[in-house]
């Protein structure tokens, strides 16, 4: 990048050197001494952009403490991170940072991991629960457990991803290496041409030289070099400071054409857990009152479907009561006495086995559904049912609302049974669903979306969803916690958030509109400044001086840098909303 300006201040000076030793013609020393400040200040500019942009690494860095509170009996004392070892226990105090990843072995608190995961809120630990090294204690203290150190550690793993993320080339980049290079070839052909066409026309030499001089220093494609390079730096910090994180940045890149996201269900869309979908009131009960019998069972049992009713109730602000003298039902359910009644929560094999029958549309509705629907009965009275499924994530609607105005097509790849994934697809609003599929079968699906001509993403755990991620155009693996280490996958989201999906969408496509403005504004003043530098407007009186000429190259380079700057701030998407909920480092949680 730096030849033509080599060449236009070498050219000047050493003529202008020949002059002093006796060659009639004019020095430019003068001019040369300005271009030289000229093109200093520029890049002392510009190198300061490019710090800004690229300083990701250093601010991950910076959020690992120094030291930490090792125990030691009853006592603690200070030691360096680098010398905790596996089964350490380290002291937190609130406000401090986390040092190193572990489990919560005694207190309880919130933690603010926003500059890792990108969670804006506190997130609530207690005994045994996994924290990450550089999130900031909350309001109490804490004894840690270190399961992780060094590289191993969260933060070790992202500031490695970052790193090969932003040292690796793009596809666009290619295409601006080979344009600075053109660019180059241009603008020395260009000087030549003027310089011989000036002498042609009758002008001095030391004026030809000077119109060579500005052709090249005004064509030095530096903002070419820095169009692309900027703007991966800057989303790249972007997506890793929003706990998305970029494993393949072609891949990244490939997400701005995508055409179809296949969902895994459960966990992705789902949370994997049973909940209350539907109270179905039988015998003239509020659902409010069915939901309290119902929990005051559930609560003495730690089934999955038990769990999932007491959760509904507690939803609901519904207060769960007291029982009695509890008694599993064998297969089909647990009886208790609830103000002196006596309720059973049973399965349709019960009332089956009792004679017990309904006939309510609702229930066979949600059955038809895939539900799983549980009854309960007052002294041997049908007095309502419940209806159990997979919850819906709240941020699913909102993600798969938000592709679809993106143009994309929105699809569910599921192991699960056929009602329930048509269920799941008909609550969300997808355009198609392929159910019972097994997850060695999944990279086939993947394949068959692609035979129709469609690019691709895949978006499931990373572990049964391999195959697909791989096969996909762009596999993205979710919820993966502070394992950011899943082979599979092109990009990993930290959180199970739906949401985070679009948002890379979102990002890959703003990234690229990005370089494209600064590929265009880099190469294409010059089709502008280069005539001018070369004396076209000299009949009209208007002539560049080289020094003029530098002010132009260096701001190109300038603008080019902000606007690329400029992705922190652009048209709002989730992104950049969750950027600007986050708070520093250190900061409080009040």
């Amino acid at each position: 990048m730096m030849t033509l300006i080599g060449l236009a201040i070498s050219v000047a000076y050493f003529y202008s050197s020949l002059v002093v030793f006796g060659v009639r013609g004019e020095v430019f020393f003068w001019e040369l001494a300005t271009l030289i400040d000229i093109m200093l200040l520029g890049h002392w500019i510009e190198m300061k952009s490019v710090m800004g942009a690229s300083a990701a690494l250093e601010k991950l860095v910076k959020l690992m403490p120094a030291e930490a509170h090792l125990l030691a009996g009853d006592a603690t004392k200070d030691v360096p991170v680098a010398d905790l070892k596996h089964g350490d226990r380290v002291l937190v105090k609130p406000g401090e940072k986390i040092p190193t990843d572990g489990r919560v072995v005694e207190g309880r608190t919130s933690v603010n991991e926003s500059m890792l995961t990108g969670e804006s809120r506190p997130v609530e630990k207690g005994e045994g629960d996994e924290v990450i090294g550089g999130a900031v204690n909350g309001e109490g203290a804490i004894k840690v457990e270190v399961s992780k150190t060094g590289d191993e550690t969260y933060l070790a793993q992202v500031i490695d991803l970052v790193r090969k993320a932003q040292e690796s080339r793009s596809r666009t980049q290619d295409l601006a290496n080979r344009a600075a290079l053109l660019l180059t070839v241009v603008a020395l052909s260009s000087g030549a041409v003027t310089l011989i066409t000036w002498l042609a026309l009758g002008k001095q030499f030391a004026y030809a030289l000077e119109r060579t001089v500005t052709v090249m220093v005004i064509a030095c494609p530096h903002a070419l070099g820095l169009a692309v390079p900027l703007v991966v730096a800057v989303s790249t910090a972007i997506s890793a400071r929003s706990g998305l994180l970029i494993r393949d940045r072609t891949a990244f890149e490939a997400a701005r054409d995508l055409d179809a996201i296949v969902f895994d269900k459960t966990g992705t869309l789902t949370e994997g857990r049973f909940g209350v979908t539907d109270v179905i009131p039988l015998a003239g009960l509020d659902e409010s009152r069915i939901l309290a019998l119902a929990g005051a069972i559930e609560a003495q049992s730690e089934h999955p479907i038990a769990a999932g009713v007491v959760r509904g109730a507690e939803a609901r602000n519904v207060r769960i009561l007291a029982a009695k003298e509890f008694r599993a039902i064998p297969g089909k359910g647990a009886e208790a006495i609830v103000e002196g009644a006596n309720i059973k929560v049973v399965s349709p094999g019960f009332l089956r086995q009792a004679s017990i029958h309904t006939d309510d549309e609702r229930v066979r509705s949600a059955a038809d559904e895939g539900k799983t629907v549980v009854f309960v009965l007052t002294d041997d009275t049908l007095v309502g049912a419940i209806a159990l499924a997979d919850v819906i994530r709240p941020e699913s609607r909102e993600a798969i609302d938000r592709l679809k105005q993106m143009g994309l097509r929105v699809m569910m790849l599921t192991g699960d049974a056929k009602a329930v994934a048509e269920w799941v697809s008909r609550e969300l609003g997808l355009d198609e669903v392929f159910a019972q599929v097994l997850p060695e079968q999944k990279a086939a699906k993947i394949k068959e979306v692609q035979a129709r001509g469609l690019r691709v993403a895949m978006t499931g755990d990373g572990v049964n969803d391999a195959p697909a991620l791989t096969q996909a155009d762009v596999g993205i693996a979710v919820g993966a916690g502070t394992d950011v280490a899943i082979e599979s996958a092109d990009i990993v989201l930290v959180r199970s958030d739906p949401r985070d999906v679009t948002a890379i969408v979102e990002l890959a496509r703003a990234t690229y509109r990005k370089m494209v403005q600064n590929l265009w504004w880099a190469a294409g003043y010059n089709i502008v400044a280069i005539p001018l530098a070369a004396g076209v407007l000299y009949a009209a009186g208007i002539v560049l001086s080289p020094a003029f000429g530098a002010v132009l190259m260096s701001v190109s380079t300038v603008i080019v840098a902000i606007n690329a700057r400029l992705l922190r701030v652009g048209p709002r998407n989730q992104t950049r909303d969750r950027l600007e909920e986050t708070p520093p480092p250190g900061h409080p949680i009040r």
